[in-house]
């Protein structure tokens, strides 16, 4: 891949997009990057100004057209994430929809090569089978949530475009660390944590670091690798685990109370009859709170043997630089920080 190649980045301003992008611009690609006129760009840390931004969104063909122009290859970050049952009509339009959308237009444009982000929700997770792997199928299962179908519907349309000629490699990341808002995403649990948080769901998942994520898809579009499905994650740990790491690096007490199946269908119960009441976003789904107390394992020795050996950063080290970072922005109104890249 040669930097003098334009390189399109859908969802540049979110957690992974913001992440990658702030690699390729410092790694010396040129970027451009879609984003809607109201985005965050807090996490993009100062590279946005190194960036050629187009105003748009994946479901907005007419500026989608323009974002294309001059484009060689496209890595696609966006997409829409919740476990609410009011979001999931549209999330299923932005993530089936705004795929097919880009797919359509690197076929139209003829891109050299598309890195997209999946999850491993898009494999379909089911009890009868606990661990997964790159080969593993789509199985419909009480354990798979709207966004899961969502992610699973917008990879076919990736393969889709595969089958009609585009070059293609997909990366499905297992639960994403690192820093970010600290209202957000797995890095909320460490100002909950520092509060005193008490309570743990007792599932087990697997974790990685977002800059290992950014990092295989920068390698992955530099390799001639193609038609191929990289689960990334760093180890399967259960929560509990986690969120001792988080007490120990801040030196604070780990949660005691243990929260399984039983309790968890009455908590994500009361929370949705509170909000009902109340007009409040509920803390916790009926969709978030199973996905909790579940144990599903993810194999990594496919992204390990790629590149001639590829490291993760461990999840001990990724959450000790995720607490470093909190400790920094504790001091100055718990702003959004993000790790060097």
């Amino acid at each position: 891949m040669s930097k003098d190649e334009l390189i399109l980045v859908t969802g540049a301003t979110g957690f992974v997009g913001a992440y990658l992008t702030r690699m390729l611009v410092q790694s010396g690609y040129k970027v451009r990057a879609i984003r809607r006129p109201n985005s965050n760009m807090a996490l993009l840390n100062g590279a946005e100004t190194a960036v050629e931004w187009v105003d748009a969104d994946v479901l907005d063909i007419v500026a989608l057209e323009d974002a294309f122009q001059g484009v060689s290859r496209v890595f696609h970050c966006a997409a829409m994430i919740s476990f609410l049952p009011k979001d999931s009509t549209t999330m299923l339009k932005v993530n089936v929809e705004g795929t097919a959308n880009i797919v359509n237009l690197c076929l139209h444009f003829g891109i050299k090569k598309l890195v997209y982000v999946s999850s491993i929700a898009a494999l379909g997770r089911t009890r009868e089978r606990p661990h997964l792997d790159e080969r593993s199928k789509w199985v419909n299962g009480d354990d798979n949530s709207q966004y899961a179908l969502s992610k699973y519907q917008a990879e076919q349309e990736v393969w889709r475009g595969q089958e009609e000629g585009l070059d293609v490699a997909v990366v499905m990341p297992s639960v994403i660390t690192g820093g970010r808002e600290w209202d957000d995403g797995m890095a909320k649990f460490v100002p909950q944590t520092d509060r005193g948080l008490k309570v743990y769901p007792t599932g087990r998942s697997g974790f990685v670091d977002v800059r290992d994520v950014a990092r295989f898809m920068v390698l992955l579009m530099e390799s001639d690798v193609k038609g191929e499905r990289f689960i990334l994650n760093a180890d399967n740990i259960t929560h509990l685990e986690f969120f001792t790491l988080i007490a120990r690096e801040l030196g604070k007490k780990p949660p005691v109370i243990p929260v399984g199946p039983i309790l968890m269908e009455l908590a994500w119960r009361g929370f949705w009859v509170l909000s009902k009441l109340t007009g409040m976003t509920p803390p916790i789904t009926r969709e978030s709170g199973r996905a909790s107390v579940s144990h599903y394992t993810y194999a990594n020795e496919k992204s390990r043997a790629a590149f001639g050996g590829f490291e993760y950063i461990s999840v001990a080290d990724s959450v000790r630089e995720m607490v470093k970072l909190y400790q920094e922005a504790r001091q100055n109104g718990l702003k959004p920080m993000v790790s060097a890249v």
